[in-house]
């Protein structure tokens, strides 16, 4: 029983970023291109999104039995998280709304042992313990697989528990944050209800009044997708309820000095429908005015029917395209001039697709850049399912690569950019000025990247005032025997892994000569760095 459910989990893991296409070397300069690119040299950005764009999630089910939270002690996911700051850290999810926390119950052993041996750090070198005795991590991942089994049938089944969580489960949630250089965002239970349908704050007095006790910085959530409450607890909360229950949170969070001026962030519906525009709409009329951003959930498909076919589908990425302006319309409409977020996202619900779900995480990156959304959490760096970006084993993900990826080279200020002689819709094209913080690159140097949906390689062209530049060609590509259902990718040719649990690999370049074109495997995506570009955007 045991080799069978661990096998079944190996399967979930299993998580390809590319679906096909094979490494190309850029065509001469005498031979024709595919698509021909178009981008403005001077002029203004087309918008600026935050340098928390890229964020992370960890769910809150990963609590559903709190001995787990201690993987966060792991000094290898700690330092796989710190390669995608800085951003945000979001604890939330379903489970949010099922999670009790007592101040006076005791830590469970596994947490003991970490707890233990951050007492023995110095203040100053709380960050650099070792991760919690080997033997611990292990039991917990040999355990690991019957776990998330018991998470996701919990999850399809929509009957949730409660679960109690310590101080300690507290403590080692913010550690890790803050030795990730990621800043916390912690998500209250708000199905806990009075007579009257109020929400009751005690319990998040509890945590407040910890937290505030220990300076712990962070910002706030209220519930996980209240659109869904009555589905999965019986409960119905209308929006403008929900509205007045933000608005005593935030006086809550006036009473603490730590939290006057803390951000609170809300209120992390689902995407676009009927029942769920009414209730983001009456909740931004009560009590739009006391949250910092209007979070919302995407996801492209069922994870549970999702096929192949799916992710390569124009069709269905751009759902995303209609979602994103409605949203955007009806906050605009009614609370302008307030950022909306992708508070959670992945390509597919439901716990994932199992091998498919972490594909075209840069697509939707790149369209919410453009559209207006500006920050997205990916979701889920670590957990149960088939969207993670790191294994039961604290082995990055395909997907983990590619957001790294993106993380160094691709900067908050976003700019046009046209592809012509193919169809935009298959051959999906963004462009933003280089990350100003990467030490290779200076101002003014403009970062492409592009996914290609065609079955061939396509050939791209610089505009002709970029063909005396140089570019730097980052190419992400299956390793290994088994293609495209590999665990391990290829960046120019180098198969990427960590050299030791506190170290990343280089992401080196591959040089190309002024004037190639850009050659775009198949199915997957590249970055492309043009340099001493000089693009008054970007300086």
């Amino acid at each position: 029983m045991v080799m069978v459910v661990a096998a079944a989990a190996a399967s979930l893991c299993a998580a390809p970023l590319l679906i096909g296409g094979s490494s190309a070397e850029p065509p001469a300069a005498g031979e024709g291109a595919d698509g021909e690119l178009s981008f403005p040299q001077s002029g203004r950005p087309l918008r600026q999104v935050s340098p928390f764009f890229l964020s992370l999630t960890i769910d809150a089910n990963l609590a559903t039995d709190p001995r787990y939270i201690t993987f966060l002690g792991s000094t290898k996911l700690r330092t796989l998280a710190r390669g995608l700051s800085p951003g945000f850290l979001r604890f939330g999810g379903t489970k949010t709304d099922f999670l009790i926390f007592d101040p006076k119950k005791e830590p469970t052993s596994e947490e003991e042992f970490f707890l233990d041996l951050l007492a023995k750090q110095d203040a100053e070198n709380v960050c650099g313990i070792s991760s919690p005795p080997l033997d611990v991590i292990e039991l917990l991942q040999s355990q690991w697989p019957f776990q998330e089994m018991l998470i996701l049938r919990e999850q399809h089944k929509h009957k949730h528990k409660n679960t109690t969580i310590t101080r300690s489960t507290v403590d080692i949630l913010y550690n890790f944050a803050r030795c990730a250089d990621l800043q916390l965002i912690f998500g209250l239970n708000a199905l806990l209800r009075k007579a009257n349908s109020q929400w009751d704050s005690s319990n998040a007095e509890f945590i407040l009044n910890y937290t505030d006790s220990q300076n712990y910085t962070l910002s706030w959530e209220l519930g996980n997708e209240p659109n869904s409450f009555r589905h999965k607890s019986g409960i119905y909360i209308d929006g403008f309820q929900l509205g007045k229950d933000f608005i005593r949170l935030r006086q809550l969070l006036n009473n603490y000095s730590h939290y006057r001026t803390a951000k609170l962030y809300g209120p992390d519906v689902g995407q676009p429908r009927k029942h769920t525009q009414k209730l983001l709409r009456r909740f931004l009329k009560s009590g739009g005015k006391v949250i910092d951003s209007v979070t919302w959930h995407h996801y492209y498909v069922n994870g549970r029917t999702a096929t192949r076919e799916d992710f390569l589908s124009p069709d269905i990425l751009d759902t995303f395209i209609t979602a994103v302006k409605e949203e955007l319309q009806l906050v605009d409409e009614i609370a302008p001039g307030k950022q909306v977020w992708l508070g959670e996202t992945s390509s597919a619900y439901g716990g994932g697709a199992p091998q498919l779900s972490n594909t075209y995480v840069a697509d939707k990156l790149g369209l919410s850049a453009q559209l207006g959304i500006d920050v997205v959490m990916r979701q889920v760096l670590f957990g149960a399912g088939s969207y993670h970006l790191v294994d039961a084993s604290f082995e990055p993900l395909p997907d983990y690569w590619l957001s790294l990826l993106y993380k160094k080279l691709v900067g908050t200020k976003v700019l046009k950019v046209n592809v012509a002689g193919q169809d935009p819709r298959k051959l999906r094209v963004y462009l933003h000025c280089t990350n100003e913080h990467h030490p290779k690159y200076k101002d003014g140097d403009v970062t492409l990247f592009a996914l290609n949906l065609y079955n061939t390689t396509k050939r791209l062209q610089l505009p002709a005032y970029f063909s005396s530049k140089h570019i730097d060609e980052y190419i992400l590509l299956p390793h290994g025997k088994e293609g495209v259902l590999s665990m391990s990718v290829q960046l120019n040719g180098h198969v990427l892994k960590m050299l030791d649990d506190e170290t990343l690999p280089a992401l080196s370049e591959k040089p190309l000569s002024p004037g190639s074109r850009l050659g775009l495997p198949a199915f997957s995506y590249g970055f492309y760095v043009i340099k001493n570009a000089k693009v008054r955007a970007c300086i």
